[in-house]
């Protein structure tokens, strides 16, 4: 782990854990990881490296797919909280979006923002999460009795984030955000987390998309079968021309001028 990012104060903290499924499969085995208090943090790997299990072992959702964490921790702001059920861990203020969007096709998109709400009584705080998420997605405004099944991809990816948003969350995790979209919409999801993380919401950013992950994060995690096997400052990352063959995947060929929307942040300089 980098000097530097030990000394930021960490919203999430993964330490040392190990995952099995029914008692005998090993799905992630050794994984240490951090997200920083108002920060973005990309974790990236091909499918099967354990990308989701780690997603489910800080959602308490492991146990429902027949997982167990067999070693180390989960902390959340200083709290351990792989021993909490998954209602008890949204409630501190974790919330995700799952892969592949998972909306109610047959509600219209402020059904399925209020939904996000749903165990929210503070109708105050409700409305202004929903004043946000439209501040943020402007385009929604016009979609609001829409059903969300006759929304493009773009657009329903926009409405599963806002709903994730909806519930005001501390540490907003990300699920392969940019699956399935345009070259356009990939730009304009990475700005919206870009947005999210400047409003004072840590996120994880689970992708495969790593060019896109790297642009927007401060840090990247590279997973394979179930082990970190790469974790630095994601411009390192983005630079390192064997890093970006032969474990992101991303050759010149493919570049989408990511690296001149890093540029328009402040530079940041780690000790390595």
């Amino acid at each position: 782990m980098r000097i530097y990012w030990k000394l930021v104060r960490s919203m999430l903290s993964i330490d040392d854990i190990g995952v099995i499924y029914s008692g005998v499969v090993t799905a992630v085995n050794g994984v240490t990881l951090t997200v920083p208090d108002k920060g973005v943090v990309a974790l990236l790997g091909a499918n099967g490296s354990g990308k989701t299990t780690i997603l489910r072992a800080i959602t308490g959702l492991l146990r429902l797919h027949g997982g167990v964490i067999t070693s180390g921790s989960v902390s959340f702001d200083g709290k351990r909280i792989d021993r909490l059920d998954p209602t008890a861990i949204r409630r501190l203020g974790i919330a995700q979006v799952l892969e592949g969007r998972r909306l109610f096709s047959e509600l219209t998109v402020d059904e399925n923002l209020r939904a996000g709400a749903i165990a929210s009584r503070d109708r105050a705080a409700s409305q202004q999460a929903y004043d946000r998420v439209m501040d943020l997605f402007p385009v929604l405004r016009g979609r609001r009795h829409s059903l969300a099944g006759y929304l493009s991809g773009g657009e329903q990816q926009m409405v599963a984030i806002g709903r994730g948003l909806m519930a005001s969350p501390r540490l907003l995790l990300l699920d392969e955000p940019s699956l399935g979209l345009s070259p356009f919409m990939v730009r304009q999801i990475r700005d919206i987390v870009a947005e999210i993380s400047s409003t004072g919401t840590s996120v994880l950013l689970v992708e495969q998309n790593a060019q896109m992950a790297l642009s927007v994060a401060a840090h990247g995690y590279v997973l394979e079968i179930g082990r970190v096997t790469l974790d630095a400052p994601a411009a390192d990352l983005l630079r390192e021309e064997s890093v970006r063959e032969f474990y992101l995947g991303i050759h010149r060929s493919q570049d989408m001028n990511f690296a001149s929307l890093r540029s328009e942040r402040p530079e940041r300089k780690w000790t390595l």
